[in-house]
């Protein structure tokens, strides 16, 4: 019984290893040209129409504005 509590224990401290180096956003997730993080007041109903839009609903409006000022 001694030898299998210690197996389970290496197993146990191999598993919190493995999680501990996979901590953080994956490799190559992060972009090189990182957003910035700006205080932008809109109407509420407008508001509540975006969020309702679901996940994803603050990168849709980079793509508008993006949109909207480059055309």
């Amino acid at each position: 019984m001694d030898a299998e509590m210690k197996q389970f224990a290496a197993d146990v401290l191999e598993d919190i290893q493995a999680r501990i180096a996979r901590r953080g956003r994956p490799p190559g997730s992060v972009s090189a040209a990182t957003k910035q993080a700006v205080k932008l007041r809109l109407d509420p109903d407008l508001l509540t129409a975006l969020r309702a839009s679901g996940a994803g609903w603050q990168t849709r409006v980079n793509a508008i504005l993006r949109k909207a000022i480059l055309e």
